[in-house]
Protein backbone atom coordinates (compact mmCIF):
# COMPACT_ATOMS: atom_id res chain seq x y z
CA UNK A 1 0.00 0.00 0.00
CA UNK A 2 1.11 3.02 -0.93
CA UNK A 3 0.38 6.22 1.30
CA UNK A 4 -0.12 9.36 -0.35
CA UNK A 5 2.94 12.03 -0.28
CA UNK A 6 2.73 14.30 2.73
CA UNK A 7 2.47 17.89 2.31
CA UNK A 8 5.24 19.72 3.95
CA UNK A 9 3.72 22.74 4.24
CA UNK A 10 0.07 22.54 5.01
CA UNK A 11 -2.02 24.78 3.68
CA UNK A 12 -4.38 25.39 6.24
CA UNK A 13 -7.94 27.00 6.70
CA UNK A 14 -9.22 28.71 3.41
CA UNK A 15 -9.00 32.90 3.90
CA UNK A 16 -12.50 34.57 4.96
CA UNK A 17 -13.93 36.18 2.03
CA UNK A 18 -14.85 38.94 4.23
CA UNK A 19 -11.24 40.06 3.56
CA UNK A 20 -11.29 40.15 0.02
CA UNK A 21 -14.96 42.15 0.33
CA UNK A 22 -12.97 45.16 2.43
CA UNK A 23 -10.30 45.53 -0.34
CA UNK A 24 -12.94 45.60 -2.88
CA UNK A 25 -12.93 48.25 -5.43
CA UNK A 26 -16.31 50.32 -5.72
CA UNK A 27 -17.06 52.69 -8.11
CA UNK A 28 -18.43 56.64 -7.45
CA UNK A 29 -20.20 58.32 -9.98
CA UNK A 30 -19.27 62.10 -9.46
CA UNK A 31 -19.39 65.72 -10.88
CA UNK A 32 -15.64 65.11 -11.94
CA UNK A 33 -16.26 61.95 -13.27
CA UNK A 34 -16.09 58.38 -12.21
CA UNK A 35 -13.39 57.62 -9.03
CA UNK A 36 -12.72 54.22 -7.75
CA UNK A 37 -13.03 53.78 -3.90
CA UNK A 38 -11.25 51.07 -1.95
CA UNK A 39 -10.75 50.36 1.54
CA UNK A 40 -7.42 49.48 3.35
CA UNK A 41 -7.88 48.07 6.56
CA UNK A 42 -3.85 47.54 7.34
CA UNK A 43 -3.02 50.86 6.34
CA UNK A 44 -0.86 52.52 9.46
CA UNK A 45 -2.52 56.25 8.97
CA UNK A 46 -4.19 58.38 11.37
CA UNK A 47 -6.44 61.57 11.06
CA UNK A 48 -4.41 63.03 14.19
CA UNK A 49 -1.34 62.84 12.19
CA UNK A 50 0.23 66.02 14.05
CA UNK A 51 0.12 64.32 17.18
CA UNK A 52 3.18 63.11 17.29
CA UNK A 53 4.42 66.64 18.82
CA UNK A 54 1.98 66.26 21.64
CA UNK A 55 3.21 63.18 22.42
CA UNK A 56 7.34 64.44 22.50
CA UNK A 57 6.04 67.14 24.38
CA UNK A 58 4.52 64.89 27.24
CA UNK A 59 7.67 62.65 27.26
CA UNK A 60 10.49 65.33 27.28
CA UNK A 61 7.84 66.86 29.85
CA UNK A 62 7.59 63.96 31.93
CA UNK A 63 3.86 64.22 32.14
CA UNK A 64 2.28 60.86 30.74
CA UNK A 65 4.52 58.58 32.14
CA UNK A 66 4.49 59.45 36.05
CA UNK A 67 0.43 59.86 35.39
CA UNK A 68 -0.10 56.74 34.32
CA UNK A 69 2.21 54.64 36.94
CA UNK A 70 0.63 56.67 40.03
CA UNK A 71 -2.90 55.93 38.92
CA UNK A 72 -4.36 54.22 41.91
CA UNK A 73 -6.59 52.26 38.67
CA UNK A 74 -5.92 48.29 40.17
CA UNK A 75 -6.93 45.02 38.75
CA UNK A 76 -6.32 41.78 39.40
CA UNK A 77 -7.40 39.37 36.69
CA UNK A 78 -4.96 38.85 34.28
CA UNK A 79 -6.81 39.25 30.94
CA UNK A 80 -7.59 43.15 32.35
CA UNK A 81 -6.12 45.89 30.14
CA UNK A 82 -3.19 47.85 31.04
CA UNK A 83 -3.37 50.70 32.94
CA UNK A 84 -1.41 52.93 30.08
CA UNK A 85 -4.18 51.34 27.41
CA UNK A 86 -7.02 52.77 29.73
CA UNK A 87 -5.48 56.30 30.40
CA UNK A 88 -4.27 56.65 26.77
CA UNK A 89 -7.45 55.94 25.33
CA UNK A 90 -9.33 58.61 28.22
CA UNK A 91 -6.46 60.98 26.53
CA UNK A 92 -6.90 60.34 23.29
CA UNK A 93 -10.74 60.46 23.39
CA UNK A 94 -10.60 63.86 25.57
CA UNK A 95 -8.05 65.57 23.26
CA UNK A 96 -10.15 64.61 20.27
CA UNK A 97 -12.92 66.95 21.22
CA UNK A 98 -15.57 64.20 21.93
CA UNK A 99 -18.18 64.38 24.62
CA UNK A 100 -19.42 60.81 25.15
CA UNK A 101 -17.64 57.58 25.94
CA UNK A 102 -19.26 55.56 23.10
CA UNK A 103 -16.71 58.32 20.75
CA UNK A 104 -13.95 56.17 21.58
CA UNK A 105 -15.12 53.58 19.15
CA UNK A 106 -13.56 56.20 16.14
CA UNK A 107 -10.58 56.25 17.79
CA UNK A 108 -9.98 52.24 17.53
CA UNK A 109 -8.68 52.25 13.80
CA UNK A 110 -5.75 54.51 14.91
CA UNK A 111 -3.12 52.35 14.46
CA UNK A 112 -0.20 55.56 14.82
CA UNK A 113 -0.49 57.14 17.85
CA UNK A 114 -1.71 54.49 20.43
CA UNK A 115 2.08 53.00 19.77
CA UNK A 116 3.35 56.34 20.29
CA UNK A 117 1.88 56.75 23.17
CA UNK A 118 3.50 53.01 24.40
CA UNK A 119 -0.39 51.85 24.09
CA UNK A 120 -0.66 48.65 22.58
CA UNK A 121 -4.84 49.20 21.95
CA UNK A 122 -7.50 51.71 22.43
CA UNK A 123 -9.93 50.11 24.66
CA UNK A 124 -13.80 49.60 24.18
CA UNK A 125 -15.91 52.57 26.05
CA UNK A 126 -17.45 50.03 28.46
CA UNK A 127 -13.76 48.97 29.57
CA UNK A 128 -13.03 53.24 30.05
CA UNK A 129 -16.51 53.32 32.34
CA UNK A 130 -15.34 50.15 34.49
CA UNK A 131 -12.28 51.51 34.98
CA UNK A 132 -13.18 55.07 36.15
CA UNK A 133 -15.86 53.48 38.99
CA UNK A 134 -12.79 51.22 39.66
CA UNK A 135 -10.54 54.02 41.19
CA UNK A 136 -11.57 54.67 44.88
CA UNK A 137 -12.42 58.45 44.90
CA UNK A 138 -10.05 58.68 47.60
CA UNK A 139 -7.18 58.21 46.25
CA UNK A 140 -8.27 59.37 42.29
CA UNK A 141 -8.95 62.61 43.20
CA UNK A 142 -5.70 63.50 45.05
CA UNK A 143 -3.99 61.52 42.24
CA UNK A 144 -5.03 63.75 39.58
CA UNK A 145 -4.81 66.81 41.92
CA UNK A 146 -1.31 66.32 42.31
CA UNK A 147 -0.69 66.36 39.00
CA UNK A 148 -2.49 69.58 37.92
CA UNK A 149 -0.90 71.41 40.98
CA UNK A 150 2.57 70.05 38.50
CA UNK A 151 1.12 71.46 35.98
CA UNK A 152 0.88 75.06 37.16
CA UNK A 153 2.54 74.95 40.48
CA UNK A 154 5.58 76.71 38.81
CA UNK A 155 3.69 79.40 37.91
CA UNK A 156 2.38 80.42 41.38
CA UNK A 157 5.55 82.34 41.94
CA UNK A 158 4.90 85.22 39.95
CA UNK A 159 1.60 87.30 41.04
CA UNK A 160 -1.28 85.64 39.96
CA UNK A 161 -4.90 86.16 40.62
CA UNK A 162 -7.39 83.13 41.35
CA UNK A 163 -10.67 82.94 39.62
CA UNK A 164 -13.61 81.19 40.89
CA UNK A 165 -16.96 80.49 39.88
CA UNK A 166 -19.69 78.10 39.03
CA UNK A 167 -21.07 76.60 35.63
CA UNK A 168 -24.00 74.40 35.58
CA UNK A 169 -24.22 71.14 33.98
CA UNK A 170 -27.86 70.22 32.80
CA UNK A 171 -28.61 66.40 32.87
CA UNK A 172 -31.61 64.67 31.09
CA UNK A 173 -31.46 61.16 32.64
CA UNK A 174 -31.36 59.36 35.88
CA UNK A 175 -28.01 60.48 37.45
CA UNK A 176 -26.33 60.66 41.03
CA UNK A 177 -26.72 64.32 42.23
CA UNK A 178 -29.11 65.54 39.24
CA UNK A 179 -31.39 67.70 41.46
CA UNK A 180 -32.99 70.73 40.67
CA UNK A 181 -31.20 73.88 41.48
CA UNK A 182 -30.27 77.38 40.30
CA UNK A 183 -30.10 76.91 36.29
CA UNK A 184 -30.76 80.20 34.14
CA UNK A 185 -30.87 79.04 31.00
CA UNK A 186 -32.91 75.38 31.42
CA UNK A 187 -34.87 76.51 34.48
CA UNK A 188 -36.50 73.33 36.15
CA UNK A 189 -33.81 71.14 34.41
CA UNK A 190 -31.81 68.89 36.68
CA UNK A 191 -28.10 69.38 36.66
CA UNK A 192 -24.58 69.14 38.32
CA UNK A 193 -22.46 72.29 39.65
CA UNK A 194 -18.87 72.27 38.57
CA UNK A 195 -17.18 74.55 41.51
CA UNK A 196 -14.24 75.83 39.73
CA UNK A 197 -10.62 77.68 40.44
CA UNK A 198 -8.56 79.19 37.92
CA UNK A 199 -5.78 80.98 36.93
CA UNK A 200 -6.76 84.32 35.72
CA UNK A 201 -5.82 85.54 32.39
CA UNK A 202 -3.49 82.29 31.81
CA UNK A 203 -6.82 80.04 31.16
CA UNK A 204 -5.37 77.20 33.36
CA UNK A 205 -7.75 75.41 35.49
CA UNK A 206 -6.77 75.38 39.65
CA UNK A 207 -8.71 72.63 40.49
CA UNK A 208 -12.98 71.54 39.84
CA UNK A 209 -15.22 69.62 41.57
CA UNK A 210 -18.49 68.31 40.79
CA UNK A 211 -21.80 68.83 43.02
CA UNK A 212 -25.27 67.92 43.00
CA UNK A 213 -27.44 70.76 41.24
CA UNK A 214 -29.13 72.23 44.08
CA UNK A 215 -25.61 72.99 45.75
CA UNK A 216 -24.48 76.24 43.52
CA UNK A 217 -24.02 78.47 46.26
CA UNK A 218 -20.51 79.99 47.45
CA UNK A 219 -20.76 78.33 50.72
CA UNK A 220 -20.47 74.97 49.02
CA UNK A 221 -16.84 76.35 47.21
CA UNK A 222 -15.43 77.47 50.28
CA UNK A 223 -13.93 74.35 51.69
CA UNK A 224 -12.69 73.55 47.85
CA UNK A 225 -11.14 77.16 47.57
CA UNK A 226 -9.81 76.92 51.56
CA UNK A 227 -8.41 73.10 50.82
CA UNK A 228 -6.75 74.35 47.57
CA UNK A 229 -4.70 77.46 49.03
CA UNK A 230 -3.81 74.89 52.19
CA UNK A 231 -1.56 72.86 49.43
CA UNK A 232 0.13 75.90 48.05
CA UNK A 233 3.39 77.59 50.20
CA UNK A 234 2.23 81.21 51.67
CA UNK A 235 4.41 82.72 50.09
CA UNK A 236 2.78 81.51 46.83
CA UNK A 237 -0.63 82.46 47.24
CA UNK A 238 -2.52 84.61 44.69
CA UNK A 239 -2.58 88.28 45.16
CA UNK A 240 -6.42 88.30 45.54
CA UNK A 241 -9.19 86.20 45.20
CA UNK A 242 -11.91 87.28 42.65
CA UNK A 243 -15.78 86.35 42.06
CA UNK A 244 -19.17 87.46 41.52
CA UNK A 245 -21.91 88.38 43.73
CA UNK A 246 -22.20 85.46 45.05
CA UNK A 247 -19.04 85.57 47.19
CA UNK A 248 -19.29 88.69 48.90
CA UNK A 249 -21.20 87.34 51.90
CA UNK A 250 -19.29 88.26 55.40
CA UNK A 251 -18.32 84.25 56.18
CA UNK A 252 -16.28 84.11 53.23
CA UNK A 253 -14.62 87.39 53.34
CA UNK A 254 -13.94 87.03 57.28
CA UNK A 255 -12.13 83.69 56.63
CA UNK A 256 -10.20 85.76 53.71
CA UNK A 257 -9.05 87.97 56.01
CA UNK A 258 -8.05 85.48 58.76
CA UNK A 259 -5.67 83.45 56.30
CA UNK A 260 -4.60 86.96 55.06
CA UNK A 261 -5.21 87.05 51.64
CA UNK A 262 -7.14 89.79 49.70
CA UNK A 263 -10.09 89.50 47.87
CA UNK A 264 -12.65 91.20 45.22
CA UNK A 265 -16.29 90.80 45.48
CA UNK A 266 -19.88 92.12 43.70
CA UNK A 267 -22.05 92.90 45.97
CA UNK A 268 -26.00 92.16 45.58
CA UNK A 269 -27.99 95.47 45.16
CA UNK A 270 -29.82 94.69 48.74
CA UNK A 271 -31.76 97.69 50.02
CA UNK A 272 -28.73 99.03 52.40
CA UNK A 273 -26.77 98.54 49.02
CA UNK A 274 -29.40 100.73 47.06
CA UNK A 275 -29.37 103.34 49.91
CA UNK A 276 -25.77 103.92 49.61
CA UNK A 277 -25.66 104.40 45.57
CA UNK A 278 -28.56 107.11 46.59
CA UNK A 279 -26.33 108.62 49.21
CA UNK A 280 -23.35 108.90 46.64
CA UNK A 281 -24.72 109.42 43.21
CA UNK A 282 -25.17 113.25 43.54
CA UNK A 283 -21.72 113.67 45.44
CA UNK A 284 -18.88 114.80 43.64
CA UNK A 285 -15.31 112.65 43.41
CA UNK A 286 -16.26 109.82 41.42
CA UNK A 287 -13.27 108.96 38.81
CA UNK A 288 -13.06 108.09 35.24
CA UNK A 289 -12.49 104.55 34.65
CA UNK A 290 -12.77 103.27 30.79
CA UNK A 291 -15.96 102.82 28.36
CA UNK A 292 -17.76 105.72 29.88
CA UNK A 293 -17.47 104.00 33.17
CA UNK A 294 -16.84 106.29 36.82
CA UNK A 295 -15.79 105.16 40.00
CA UNK A 296 -16.04 106.18 44.04
CA UNK A 297 -14.66 104.73 46.93
CA UNK A 298 -16.34 104.48 50.44
CA UNK A 299 -17.27 102.20 53.39
CA UNK A 300 -20.10 100.41 54.05
CA UNK A 301 -21.25 97.91 57.05
CA UNK A 302 -24.01 95.73 56.03
CA UNK A 303 -26.28 94.50 58.67
CA UNK A 304 -25.34 90.71 58.15
CA UNK A 305 -21.58 92.52 58.41
CA UNK A 306 -19.42 92.31 61.80
CA UNK A 307 -17.43 95.50 60.43
CA UNK A 308 -16.97 97.92 57.56
CA UNK A 309 -15.55 97.02 54.74
CA UNK A 310 -13.66 99.32 51.50
CA UNK A 311 -16.67 99.28 48.81
CA UNK A 312 -16.20 100.52 45.36
CA UNK A 313 -19.12 102.16 43.15
CA UNK A 314 -18.54 101.69 39.66
CA UNK A 315 -21.39 103.72 37.57
CA UNK A 316 -22.05 104.21 33.92
CA UNK A 317 -24.87 107.00 32.81
CA UNK A 318 -27.66 105.20 30.15
CA UNK A 319 -28.12 106.39 26.96
CA UNK A 320 -31.68 107.85 27.74
CA UNK A 321 -32.99 108.81 30.82
CA UNK A 322 -35.85 106.87 32.65
CA UNK A 323 -38.98 108.40 32.98
CA UNK A 324 -40.85 105.63 35.73
CA UNK A 325 -43.90 106.46 37.71
CA UNK A 326 -43.16 106.02 41.09
CA UNK A 327 -45.50 103.76 42.08
CA UNK A 328 -44.91 101.26 39.49
CA UNK A 329 -42.88 97.67 39.95
CA UNK A 330 -40.37 99.11 38.07
CA UNK A 331 -39.79 102.27 40.12
CA UNK A 332 -36.11 103.23 41.92
CA UNK A 333 -36.25 104.21 45.38
CA UNK A 334 -38.24 107.46 45.79
CA UNK A 335 -35.23 109.74 45.88
CA UNK A 336 -34.52 108.21 41.71
CA UNK A 337 -38.21 107.97 40.55
CA UNK A 338 -38.86 110.58 37.93
CA UNK A 339 -42.11 111.66 36.66
CA UNK A 340 -39.98 114.20 33.92
CA UNK A 341 -36.60 113.62 32.87
CA UNK A 342 -34.01 116.13 34.63
CA UNK A 343 -30.82 117.31 33.61
CA UNK A 344 -29.28 116.91 36.94
CA UNK A 345 -30.80 113.25 37.76
CA UNK A 346 -29.34 111.42 34.71
CA UNK A 347 -30.09 107.91 35.05
CA UNK A 348 -27.27 105.40 35.65
CA UNK A 349 -26.78 102.04 36.07
CA UNK A 350 -24.27 100.48 38.82
CA UNK A 351 -22.19 97.93 40.73
CA UNK A 352 -20.66 98.11 43.72
CA UNK A 353 -17.83 95.98 44.45
CA UNK A 354 -15.87 95.19 48.02
CA UNK A 355 -12.82 94.38 48.73
CA UNK A 356 -9.71 94.64 50.78
CA UNK A 357 -7.38 95.83 48.00
CA UNK A 358 -5.40 99.58 49.09
CA UNK A 359 -5.13 100.54 45.19
CA UNK A 360 -6.37 102.56 43.27
CA UNK A 361 -9.96 102.61 41.96
CA UNK A 362 -9.28 102.71 38.53
CA UNK A 363 -7.17 99.63 39.01
CA UNK A 364 -9.91 97.64 41.23
CA UNK A 365 -12.21 98.43 38.07
CA UNK A 366 -10.11 97.33 35.79
CA UNK A 367 -9.65 94.12 37.98
CA UNK A 368 -12.49 93.04 38.18
CA UNK A 369 -13.63 94.04 34.53
CA UNK A 370 -11.27 91.25 33.73
CA UNK A 371 -12.92 88.52 35.03
CA UNK A 372 -14.81 88.53 31.98
CA UNK A 373 -12.31 86.72 30.85
CA UNK A 374 -13.51 83.45 33.13
CA UNK A 375 -16.86 83.20 31.49
CA UNK A 376 -14.90 82.44 27.90
CA UNK A 377 -12.90 79.75 29.53
CA UNK A 378 -16.63 77.98 31.10
CA UNK A 379 -17.57 78.56 27.42
CA UNK A 380 -14.63 76.70 25.88
CA UNK A 381 -14.03 73.88 28.41
CA UNK A 382 -17.91 73.29 28.50
CA UNK A 383 -18.52 73.34 24.97
CA UNK A 384 -15.21 72.22 23.27
CA UNK A 385 -13.54 69.83 26.25
CA UNK A 386 -16.78 67.44 27.69
CA UNK A 387 -17.48 69.35 30.68
CA UNK A 388 -20.97 69.38 28.99
CA UNK A 389 -20.42 65.74 28.40
CA UNK A 390 -19.33 62.27 29.78
CA UNK A 391 -22.17 61.82 31.44
CA UNK A 392 -22.70 58.47 34.02
CA UNK A 393 -24.94 57.19 36.29
CA UNK A 394 -22.75 57.27 39.44
CA UNK A 395 -21.29 60.63 40.21
CA UNK A 396 -17.94 59.45 41.34
CA UNK A 397 -17.02 58.96 37.30
CA UNK A 398 -18.26 62.75 36.89
CA UNK A 399 -15.70 63.86 39.29
CA UNK A 400 -12.44 62.29 38.04
CA UNK A 401 -13.35 62.71 34.42
CA UNK A 402 -13.99 66.56 35.08
CA UNK A 403 -10.47 66.20 36.71
CA UNK A 404 -9.36 64.61 33.47
CA UNK A 405 -10.53 66.94 31.72
CA UNK A 406 -9.02 70.03 33.13
CA UNK A 407 -5.52 68.64 33.12
CA UNK A 408 -5.49 67.20 29.46
CA UNK A 409 -6.86 70.77 28.67
CA UNK A 410 -3.91 72.53 30.66
CA UNK A 411 -1.43 70.27 28.93
CA UNK A 412 -2.74 71.13 25.93
CA UNK A 413 -2.96 74.90 26.47
CA UNK A 414 0.78 75.52 27.24
CA UNK A 415 1.39 73.14 24.30
CA UNK A 416 -0.14 75.65 22.10
CA UNK A 417 1.72 78.09 23.32
CA UNK A 418 4.88 76.79 22.54
CA UNK A 419 4.11 76.94 18.73
CA UNK A 420 2.02 80.33 19.14
CA UNK A 421 3.36 82.27 22.47
CA UNK A 422 2.19 85.71 21.57
CA UNK A 423 -1.90 84.21 22.14
CA UNK A 424 -4.42 82.01 23.51
CA UNK A 425 -6.24 80.05 21.09
CA UNK A 426 -9.49 77.94 21.89
CA UNK A 427 -9.54 74.19 20.91
CA UNK A 428 -11.96 74.78 18.27
CA UNK A 429 -9.19 77.33 16.31
CA UNK A 430 -6.29 75.14 18.00
CA UNK A 431 -6.88 71.64 16.77
CA UNK A 432 -7.89 72.10 13.40
CA UNK A 433 -4.44 74.32 13.25
CA UNK A 434 -2.08 72.02 15.01
CA UNK A 435 -3.66 68.75 15.58
CA UNK A 436 -5.54 67.44 12.82
CA UNK A 437 -3.90 65.71 9.68
CA UNK A 438 -3.72 62.93 7.80
CA UNK A 439 -0.56 61.04 8.39
CA UNK A 440 0.70 57.56 7.29
CA UNK A 441 3.35 56.17 8.55
CA UNK A 442 6.04 53.91 6.67
CA UNK A 443 8.80 51.82 7.89
CA UNK A 444 11.76 51.10 5.89
CA UNK A 445 15.46 50.05 6.68
CA UNK A 446 14.34 50.20 11.04
CA UNK A 447 12.92 54.03 10.38
CA UNK A 448 9.66 54.66 10.57
CA UNK A 449 8.22 57.81 8.70
CA UNK A 450 4.90 59.35 9.08
CA UNK A 451 4.13 61.77 6.29
CA UNK A 452 1.38 64.14 7.20
CA UNK A 453 -0.90 65.78 4.54
CA UNK A 454 -3.00 68.97 6.15
CA UNK A 455 -5.95 70.47 4.54
CA UNK A 456 -6.22 73.54 6.71
CA UNK A 457 -5.37 76.56 5.21
CA UNK A 458 -2.67 77.89 6.98
CA UNK A 459 -0.98 74.88 6.71
CA UNK A 460 2.67 76.38 5.73
CA UNK A 461 2.11 78.71 9.27
CA UNK A 462 1.76 75.18 10.54
CA UNK A 463 4.87 73.88 9.74
CA UNK A 464 6.56 76.92 10.76
CA UNK A 465 5.63 76.56 14.11
CA UNK A 466 6.31 73.43 14.65
CA UNK A 467 10.07 73.53 13.32
CA UNK A 468 10.52 76.04 15.67
CA UNK A 469 9.06 73.61 18.61
CA UNK A 470 11.24 70.96 17.03
CA UNK A 471 13.95 72.92 17.50
CA UNK A 472 13.09 73.82 21.09
CA UNK A 473 13.15 70.25 21.83
CA UNK A 474 15.95 69.31 20.28
CA UNK A 475 18.00 71.39 22.27
CA UNK A 476 16.51 70.50 25.41
CA UNK A 477 16.82 67.19 25.14
CA UNK A 478 20.47 67.60 24.91
CA UNK A 479 20.56 69.23 27.69
CA UNK A 480 18.02 66.88 29.47
CA UNK A 481 20.62 64.15 30.99
CA UNK A 482 22.03 66.76 33.03
CA UNK A 483 18.38 68.19 33.87
CA UNK A 484 16.16 66.43 36.31
CA UNK A 485 12.45 65.70 35.09
CA UNK A 486 11.21 68.92 36.96
CA UNK A 487 13.94 70.94 35.57
CA UNK A 488 12.86 69.93 32.37
CA UNK A 489 9.03 71.03 32.85
CA UNK A 490 10.20 73.96 34.15
CA UNK A 491 12.09 74.75 30.99
CA UNK A 492 9.21 74.22 28.89
CA UNK A 493 6.83 76.02 30.95
CA UNK A 494 9.49 79.21 30.43
CA UNK A 495 9.66 79.20 26.79
CA UNK A 496 5.52 78.50 26.55
CA UNK A 497 4.62 81.41 28.54
CA UNK A 498 7.61 83.38 27.56
CA UNK A 499 5.48 86.51 26.79
CA UNK A 500 3.59 86.07 30.55
CA UNK A 501 7.01 85.82 32.41
CA UNK A 502 8.43 88.89 30.38
CA UNK A 503 11.36 86.74 29.33
CA UNK A 504 11.88 85.18 32.82
CA UNK A 505 13.33 81.76 32.87
CA UNK A 506 11.32 79.69 35.97
CA UNK A 507 13.73 77.75 38.40
CA UNK A 508 12.73 74.91 40.61
CA UNK A 509 13.07 76.05 44.41
CA UNK A 510 16.69 73.53 44.62
CA UNK A 511 18.00 75.96 42.46
CA UNK A 512 16.62 79.23 43.67
CA UNK A 513 17.78 78.13 47.25
CA UNK A 514 21.28 77.12 45.67
CA UNK A 515 22.27 80.32 44.15
CA UNK A 516 22.20 78.48 40.28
Amino acid sequence: MILPEKSTHPTGEKELSLKKREFATLTADTFDGKIHVEWDPQAQVTPLGQLPFFIQYLKIGHLFEPWVTQCPLKYESNNAPKKVNVLGSLLLLILSGHTRYAHITSLMGDSVNAKLLGMTKVVSDDCARRALNRIDEDDGVPWLQDHLYRCYGPLLSHPWILDTDVTVKPLYGKQEGAVVGYNPHKPGRPSHTYHTYMIANLRLILDVEVQAGNRSSSAYSAPGLWALLEKIPRENWPAFIRGDCDWGSDAIMTEAEQRGVHYLFKLRQSANVKKLILQHHCRSGWERTVDGWEALSTELRLSTWKQSRRVVLVRRRLSRNIVVAPDSRKALPEQLSLLDPAENMAAYEYSVLVTSLDAEVVSIVQHYRDRADCENNFDEIKNQWGWGGFVTQKIKPCRLIARMIALVYNWWSLFVRLAEPDKHYEAIVSRPLLLHGVGKQTSHAGQKTLTITSTHGRASYVRQAYQRVSDFFAVLKTNAPQLTPLQCWYRILSEALKKYLQGTLLRPPDMVSSGI
